[in-house]
């Protein structure tokens, strides 16, 4: 979207803000708001991208993960075709008194969802973390076979 054609006091702005200042704040507790839990993965979503890549038999899905070690990830199916890929980065504790002077690495809550197509096999799916990058493979299933004609046998009555 081209940022100098869009007016800042448009519906969608404000009401992208709004939801900005939520997730910070939460001090508004109108009932349309979206809940914090919304916000925050509705930002964790925005911040963590992801290459999807189709095989002939197979769905690639690569994620940046960067910090993160392999038990700090999961990969899980939700509603039996919704991938779930999320983790979360911590601050890491100083022990030895220092004080951050610049901090611009990502911290918090990483987290992609994708509807799996109908040939996605569930049952197949592997994750292997290597180098801040997580590639989830999703084995297709079988093409079903085609029906064989079935031919009925004719009687002289």
């Amino acid at each position: 979207m081209d940022m100098r054609i869009m007016d800042l006091d448009s519906p969608l702005f404000s009401t992208l803000k709004h939801m900005m200042d939520i997730g910070d704040e939460g001090t508004d507790k109108s009932i349309n708001a979206p809940s914090r839990t919304y916000v925050r993965d509705a930002k964790a979503m925005a911040a963590t991208p992801a290459d999807v890549k189709e095989y002939p038999n197979s769905y690639v899905f690569i994620v940046d993960m960067p910090g993160l070690k392999s038990g700090d990830i999961k990969v899980q199916v939700e509603d039996e075709n919704v991938l779930l890929i999320s983790g979360e980065r911590k601050r890491e504790e100083d022990k030895d008194g220092a004080k951050y002077v610049r901090m611009e690495r990502r911290i918090g809550k990483f987290m992609r969802k994708f509807v799996l197509p109908e040939n996605a096999n569930t049952d197949a799916i592997s994750a292997v973390c290597q180098d801040g990058v997580l590639t989830v493979t999703v084995q297709k299933l079988p093409p079903p076979e085609p029906k064989k004609t079935k031919t009925i046998e004719v009687k002289i009555a």
